[in-house]
């Protein structure tokens, strides 16, 4: 089993998702790149989180 994202983390994702969904897909490594390229105060960790959980969100949503 993985670890549990943070609430935190969650909210952020859903949120930044609901200004961009054009700009993600499913790919991680597109969607880590364009949330460096925002400018927004994110840890390497957090930028991670966050880009895997939209990719996530993303691939459950496309089933």
């Amino acid at each position: 089993m993985g670890k549990a994202i943070p609430r935190i983390i969650k909210t952020r994702a859903k949120q930044i998702l609901a200004l961009y969904p054009d700009k993600f897909s499913t790919d991680f490594a597109k969607n880590k790149e364009f949330l460096r390229s925002l400018k927004v105060q994110l840890t390497k960790l957090e930028i991670n989180l966050t880009a895997s959980y939209i990719a996530r969100l993303l691939k459950q949503n496309r089933n």
